[in-house]
């Protein structure tokens, strides 16, 4: 057994003592190497349940106690005697050993004559006068004073035992022995070191106090008669010195805790696979992650995610397949754009999608999962957009847009867009980027030809776009902004199946603007369906950001006012005299299906836009379920008049107000005197006898 750590320093020179060279003091080990390994082992400080760590360390310093050249031996005298096999060990420098033949007869006479085989033969040994010395010093180190304790600790240096030897897969330990030896290391545990060394020297070495006391002092104790003194509280027992529970060099093998072994080692493979993928990330250049760009370090590696972030694999669909498919929605979309062929670029766009970096902004309609793809995703653009390098995916559940600037890959964005089920009408546009109040889109390849238009003036002419490779030109947005509306631009785009208008309510995919009775309404195009929306093209701005896929209109009653001919400015509604006000509820559904927007809007024939009278999310009413409304609100009448107004939809037989206005109306519309601010629940009955509430 070889120990790995630097050989210690020599014992300090003694001129009393006689010179000692290398091949003296090893034959004087190996002859007497029981002896020492007995004895360091007596010297180190028992330990409940750590036997087999204190033999190895026993070994431990019988092997560095070699010197390292010609030392002098110490002027203590030493017991055992070289035998003629280890003078012939020394006398030959050429690196022979003693004669174990020799060894092994001298051992089998002491054991005839009823002396352990490690008794020394009674005379002197400068060699192993040196290696007990050194053997002695580094114990009194494995078990230092309190004093001297405390101040290695400070120091920071460490005592032995050494991490090494180590034995693998087995534990050594010394026979066990009967209760004198358990008596007796039980009371040597409670010693210092150099009180236990004294102890052992006295009963194994036989030394006298004063030779005690020099070995002592020379392994470098501070208080050596303070120790003889201490060594004194324990029996003279010196005959249990001999049992087989103090060899350590007659072992007992068993093995360790295989479980706990086997968790150890799992544990040390995970952390050194983690230790190398750490080492291989610092050991990456500082200008970003190289082919990755803004991305975070990896930190899930298996087949399907590498295959997700191979831009070889990305699906790419022929310009024809939307022609012969059953389906018309993003699934068959073409890769279209200027960079759909730059592998790098496409590499960093799945690597930002897959572990975003903290400089990226990310943002995600609600709803909508913004982890990496479980597959290779579907390509559909990649290109130079304005001043940005932009890339456009789906992974059938969303459409995910990368952009940075063409000069680097800092100020990176990240956004995503729930679009499962999308169908003709909604998978039409995509947002590809916005700039200075301009947005430009992608169009489905089905669509022929586009334009752009103003909501709010429903007699106005539609601005061609051009379409280059299914890209707009820059297109102004709408008004998306608290106060006055004056306009609300939308893209109107026309393919094999008719025309439709799309607006942008700040996400990757435009809502579908319809109107109409909720089940048969039609997409929003031309005249008449523009005069539905134009005074209510305003109240959009209220659905921005909150994933909507499409936004209905119905109108669903017309109401005469009261106090005809009345020229009153009205109050927080718009006034007027006469003629019959529209009641229109608009109904946003959303891509996640829950979330849905209700707003019924009243408007009298003199204002210019409606007004929001009542709104609610997340209710049946005004869609496809429950195509049944019912809302109220107060309104002043050019005369001065207050009145509370109300109107269900068509099918209500009654309209009942109760609280600060109460009265009963047969019919869908309800019109009672009120005071200002009164507040009333309204309640509908339908002509199936089933009831409806007011909205919100």
């Amino acid at each position: 057994m070889q120990s790995q750590h630097a050989a210690p320093r020599p014992a300090s020179p003694s001129p009393d003592g006689p010179l000692v060279d290398v091949g003296q003091a090893e034959a004087a080990l190996v002859e007497h190497y029981p002896r020492l390994v007995r004895l360091a082992y007596l010297m180190l400080p028992p330990k409940p349940g750590d036997r087999g760590r204190r033999v190895l360390t026993a070994h431990a310093l019988v092997q560095r106690a070699l010197p390292r050249g010609r030392t002098a031996a110490p002027a203590a005298p030493a017991r055992p005697r070289r035998s003629a096999g280890g003078r012939a060990a020394h006398s030959a420098r050429s690196g022979r050993r003693a004669d174990r033949s020799d060894r092994t007869e001298r051992t089998d006479q002491a054991a005839r004559a009823g002396r352990p085989a490690w008794a020394g033969d009674g005379d002197g040994d400068p060699g192993y006068a040196l290696v007990r010395l050194q053997v002695v010093r580094t114990a009194l180190r494995a078990s230092p004073s309190r004093r001297r304790g405390a101040r290695r600790r400070r120091s920071g240096l460490l005592a032995l035992p050494p991490p090494l030897p180590q034995v693998w897969g087995l534990r050594l330990f010394p026979r066990s022995g009967g209760a004198g030896e358990l008596a007796l290391e039980q009371r040597l545990s409670a010693l210092s070191g150099p009180a236990r060394a004294a102890w052992v020297l006295r009963g194994l070495e036989r030394l006298s106090d004063d030779d005690v006391r020099a070995v002592l002092t020379d392994a470098g104790a501070a208080d050596a008669a303070g120790a003889l003194r201490e060594a004194d509280r324990v029996p003279a027992e010196y005959r249990l010195l001999g049992s087989p529970a103090f060899d350590p060099c007659a072992l007992q093998a068993r093995p360790p805790d295989l479980v706990r072994r086997r968790r150890r080692l799992k544990a040390s493979l995970a952390a050194g696979a983690a230790l190398l993928v750490c080492g291989a990330l610092f050991g990456l250049p500082d200008d970003g992650w190289a082919p990755d760009g803004a991305a975070a370090p990896p930190y899930a590696l298996n087949r399907s995610a590498q295959a997700a972030l191979d831009p070889g694999k990305l699906t790419r669909v022929s310009p024809a397949a939307w022609k012969t498919s059953a389906r018309t929605d993003f699934s068959v979309w073409p890769a279209r754009g200027d960079l759909a062929g730059d592998t790098a670029l496409l590499r960093r766009t799945l690597a930002v999608w897959a572990r975003p970096g903290e400089r990226v902004r990310v943002s995600a309609t609600p709803g909508t999962p913004s982890g990496g793809p479980a597959g290779p995703p579907q390509l559909l653009y990649a290109g130079t957009v304005d001043n940005a390098r932009v890339v456009v995916l789906h992974d059938g559940l969303r459409i995910t847009r990368y952009a940075e600037p063409v000069d680097g890959t800092g100020g990176a964005a990240l956004d995503f867009a729930r679009v499962d089920g999308a169908d003709r009408a909604g998978a039409s546009a995509l947002v590809l980027g916005r700039a200075d109040g301009n947005v430009r889109y992608l169009t489905a390849p089905w669509v022929r030809s586009a334009g752009a238009r103003d909501l709010r003036e429903p007699g106005a002419d539609t601005a061609g776009l051009p379409l280059t490779g299914g890209v707009t030109p820059p297109v102004a947005g709408p008004v998306l902004k608290s106060g006055s509306c004056a306009s609300w631009n939308v893209l109107e785009l026309t393919d094999g199946t008719g025309t439709r208008l799309v607006t942008d309510l700040g996400e990757l995919v435009p809502a579908v603007l319809t109107a109409g009775r909720p089940g048969a309404a039609r997409e929003a195009a031309g005249s008449e369906v523009s005069r539905t929306w134009s005074p209510f093209a305003c109240s959009l701005a209220s659905m921005r950001s909150a994933g909507v896929r499409s936004v209905n209109a119905w109108a669903f009653a017309e109401q005469p006012l009261p106090d005809a001919g009345g020229t009153g400015p009205g109050s927080s509604l718009p006034g007027g005299g006469g003629g019959s006000a529209s009641w229109v509820c608009t109904r946003a559904e959303t891509w996640r299906g829950g979330g849905s927007r209700v707003q019924a809007q009243f408007r009298t024939p003199g204002g210019p836009s409606g007004v929001v009278a009542a709104r609610a999310e997340d209710v049946p009413q005004c869609g496809e379920r429950e195509p049944r409304v019912l809302a109220g609100v107060l309104w002043k009448s050019g005369a001065g008049t207050w009145y509370l107004l109300a109107a269900g939809s068509r099918g209500t037989a009654s309209v009942t107000a109760t609280g600060g206005v109460e009265g009963t109306v047969r019919g869908n519309l309800l019109t009672l005197e009120a005071e200002q601010g009164a507040r009333a629940d309204l309640e509908g009955t339908l002509e199936n006898g089933n009831r409806v509430s007011g909205l919100g």
